[in-house]
């Protein structure tokens, strides 16, 4: 498993500058069928950096000749030596492997409805091939939808009807300058961004309410804040600096209390470093001994992101041990509840399942606890091996094209952006603070980057950011998510964040 993930990770780093969507001699796993069939592409990668992408696709109502067929035109054409292949090839076979009801662009809510129509059109977008060939006998919208429509938001994508001579070693080999499709200019465009230029672009569309003080939004005013915005941040969080009666009544709000911590660091301002004590005094019974545990985990792995960071930024900000001393206590409660003996960590106690943000939490939590946890401190190792523990848990289970899965280790659940993004954040943070070999992680990191761009437009719309998630209680529950396309406060601040962990906004 070590040695393929390994050769998975050499090509893509290879080919990361040229295609990053294209790999060589690969598979991808597009997405599930309604009983949860794996639907599977295959490729091989072209000569030169640059080169055109051409994806054939078969079987929309089930398995057919052309699918033999492009099975056969895929290894044909992986046979011919490497310096002689001008585009890179992509086959779907096997579209749609039960026959399920077809309609382009898909409708419903994905990927619980209509999971293969959502599957295969958000997968394509993405890969933004230059020309998509289908088999005749299919006859779905799906070629005039590609031709016609934005794919997925990214761009139209031209099509031909499948041929003998379009499926001839001599049509691939003399491809070499095939147009780009507006998708694959798109892409392009997306890539070509800086770090800066994404997060100043995410902070025209996310970060301007705050009406309550939970996390989500909460986390745009960070990454707004790290680009220097503080008059304006100022002007959202004035209110409940003036009037600091509002309950910390649950685990979202409990974060968003971070936007207080994080201002009083940047300004010295006393009155959010009160709030931001005030939260993190919810650990202590009236006493001032230690509880158990942070209140309002609701038995959750997000809790260690929820908790933990602002704990030990308020300890950084008092000097306070105490601080240390609980986060370290919550940490190992929750990791008692939930962490699994192959190192994922259950979302919580009422499914065996290994929800994409349910370890993104505990990664991002202890990533930023550690980069203001004392290393005096008796529980600092502890954490710091959690911390590369999971990441090694974590590594082997990255896909082909940078990204973690809905559920982390069920193949064909759709590449979630969200927790992408978190455990992006993670290890820059890791390699920062040099808890991470370079050697290692830095491809990992620069193959989450090139995905998390791919998948955010100019405009801060996104593709597969999962919906709000409470405990669910069931795989399939999990596998059912909402995966938003389009715009989404929960994507937008952690991509911001991203994006500034990666250009150094500190």
């Amino acid at each position: 498993m070590k040695i393929k993930l390994q050769y998975f990770i050499l090509c893509f780093v290879l080919l990361v500058q040229a295609s990053p969507a294209i790999s060589r001699d690969l598979e991808w796993d597009i997405g599930l069928s309604t009983i949860r069939t794996v639907i599977k592409a295959s490729g091989v990668k072209a000569a030169t950096q640059g080169a055109p992408t051409i994806l054939y696709v078969a079987g929309l109502n089930g398995e057919s000749d052309s699918s033999s067929r492009l099975r056969s035109v895929l290894s044909s054409y992986a046979q011919i030596n490497d310096i002689d292949r001008p585009v890179n090839l992509i086959v779907v076979p096997l579209a749609n492997p039960e026959s399920e009801p077809l309609s382009f662009p898909p409708s419903g809510s994905a990927y619980s409805e209509n999971p293969v129509a959502n599957a295969l059109w958000r997968w394509i977008g993405v890969h933004a091939p230059d020309l998509v060939i289908i088999a005749n006998e299919d006859s779905t919208s799906l070629a005039s939808a590609l031709q016609n429509e934005s794919v997925a938001g990214i761009g139209s994508i031209p099509v031909q009807q499948l041929t003998d001579a379009n499926t001839s070693m001599s049509f691939l080999l003399g491809s070499s300058s095939l147009a780009e499709s507006a998708a694959s200019i798109e892409v392009k465009r997306r890539l070509d961004r800086t770090p800066n230029e994404l997060a100043e672009q995410l902070a025209q569309s996310y970060g301007y309410d705050f009406s309550s003080p939970v996390y989500v939004p909460g986390m745009s005013l960070i990454g707004r804040m790290r680009l220097g915005y503080l008059d304006e941040v100022a002007s959202l969080i004035g209110g409940f600096l003036a009037d600091t009666t509002f309950e910390v009544s649950s685990a979202s709000l409990l974060a968003g209390q971070l936007v207080f911590a994080e201002y009083a660091e940047r300004t010295g301002d006393e009155d959010s470093l009160q709030l931001a004590i005030r939260a993190a005094e919810l650990a202590f019974d009236e006493q001032g001994n230690m509880r158990e545990t942070m209140p309002m985990h609701s038995e959750m792995s997000d809790s260690v992101f929820m908790a933990t960071p602002l704990l030990v930024k308020v300890g950084k900000l008092t000097g306070d041990s105490k601080y240390f001393d609980m986060a370290f206590r919550h940490v190992a409660y929750m990791q008692s509840l939930l962490l699994r003996d192959d190192g994922l960590y259950n979302h919580s106690p009422l499914a065996d399942v290994a929800w994409s943000r349910g370890n993104a939490f505990p990664v991002l939590g202890l990533a930023l606890s550690l980069s203001n946890f004392p290393e005096s401190h008796p529980g600092y190792e502890i954490l710091k091996n959690s911390f590369l523990q999971h990441l090694d848990a974590l590594r082997p289970y990255q896909d082909i094209d940078g990204m973690w899965l809905e559920v982390i280790d069920y193949p064909g659940s759709f590449a979630e952006l969200t927790a992408t993004a978190m455990i992006g954040i993670a290890i820059k943070r890791g390699l920062d603070s040099g808890l991470l070999q370079a050697n290692i992680y830095q491809p990992i990191l620069s193959q989450i980057w090139d995905a998390v761009r791919i998948r955010t437009s100019l405009q801060g719309e996104f593709i597969n950011a999962c919906t709000s998630t409470g405990k669910m209680q069931s795989l399939d529950a999990y596998l059912d998510r909402l995966a938003v396309l389009g715009r989404d406060d929960r994507a937008g601040g952690m991509v911001m964040i991203f994006a500034n962990e990666m250009a150094g906004n500190m």
